[in-house]
């Protein structure tokens, strides 16, 4: 069988991925699944939060991504991140420059957000058509401390930070940028990449850790519907989302019309979905808020065993598992669109 494009679907995940998964040891307090991010091991007094994850479907901005995407990961949990590793996977042909300025990214990137990038490795190899790179974070927290999505309950209030469909918006426009002349103004296109800038949650992260939350879960892959999806298999709860309550950027909102792609399943870096006790809501907006980052309360969860339901106007739309990105979609079409 012949898989589509994009990460693994959660059915094949189960078969294929997680059943040939044996060992268990019993420091490992968080092991892989469906929606599960990050792995906590326990050592001692501390546990240690630790994600992987690729960047392969970006070029101009791919040491920036790299360090943001991962740590992001880390921040899901509600904890800080300490430190990353890179694997960086090169194709012929790449100059030195090239590294330099892919390094150059990252580096600053790692500097913003006080991480110390401890090692990795790098390679030219033909087995790659386009810079791919796969980073690794690690954090530590408390034990005990770190947010399991697990302790999500009936009636919490689901809320999203800053806007859906940041990542997806900024690779697009700084991949494609000569071909969306007939959707975007210059002006625009400029605000498309500029987005870019804006795929770290460890801030907001951080905050909700320390606020106290049921659950989070950052919006990549999948997007939002992706994402909530995610969370209802890992709580066992089902959700009500808002469709004319989720935050979207109007040149985001512009370039997927003209793409013809779907918002709310373009891949959202930048964006943390959160799950919150609605008595705590208000405390942890108004937290956020304080430190600059813009939150949108767009639904509930429901019932044990309820599903994932998208409510648009008068239509109530149960959410699918996630399946290939728009994101690839989009950049197959506007390349098409020359």
């Amino acid at each position: 069988m012949k898989l589509p494009v994009g990460k693994l679907d959660s059915k094949l995940l189960e078969s294929l991925v997680f059943q040939n998964i044996h060992c268990q040891r019993q420091e490992v307090i968080q092991r892989p699944g469906i929606g599960e991010d990050c792995a906590v091991v326990r050592y001692g007094s501390y546990d240690c939060v630790l994600s992987t994850d690729p960047i392969t479907g970006a070029v101009s901005e791919i040491g920036r991504l790299a360090i943001h995407i991962t740590l992001n990961d880390i921040a899901s949990n509600g904890v800080e991140p300490l430190g990353i590793m890179l694997a960086v996977m090169l194709p012929e042909g790449t100059t030195a420059e090239d590294v330099a300025v892919i390094m150059k990214q990252a580096g600053e990137a790692a500097r913003e957000k006080n991480v110390e990038i401890l090692g990795g490795h790098t390679e030219i190899t033909p087995s790659v058509r386009q810079p791919v790179i796969v980073s690794t974070a690690i954090g530590k927290c408390p034990a005990g401390d770190s947010v399991d999505s697990r302790n999500i309950k009936e009636g919490d209030r689901i809320l999203v930070t800053k806007q859906v469909g940041l990542e997806g918006t900024g690779i697009i426009a700084s991949d494609r940028g000569a071909r969306l002349g007939h959707i975007l103004t210059p002006e625009e296109l400029c605000q498309a990449k500029a987005m870019l800038r804006l795929t770290s949650v460890v801030t907001e992260g951080v905050i909700a850790g320390k606020t106290g939350v049921s659950g989070m879960h950052d919006v990549t892959e999948g997007g939002l519907l992706g994402a909530v999806w995610e969370m209802c298999h890992t709580s066992g709860i089902g959700a009500e989302i808002l469709a004319e309550r989720v935050p979207v950027a109007p040149v985001t909102e512009k370039l997927c019309r003209g793409l013809d792609i779907d918002v709310l399943r373009l891949i959202s870096s930048g964006c943390m979905l959160m799950v919150v006790d609605p008595a705590k809501a208000c405390l942890l907006m108004e937290e956020l808020k304080r430190a600059g980052v813009a939150v949108t309360d767009i639904g509930r969860m429901t019932k044990k065993g309820a599903p994932g339901v998208l409510i648009r106007g008068e239509d109530r739309i149960r959410i699918a598992p996630p399946e290939s990105d728009e994101l690839y979609k989009g950049l197959e079409r506007a390349e098409k669109d020359r």
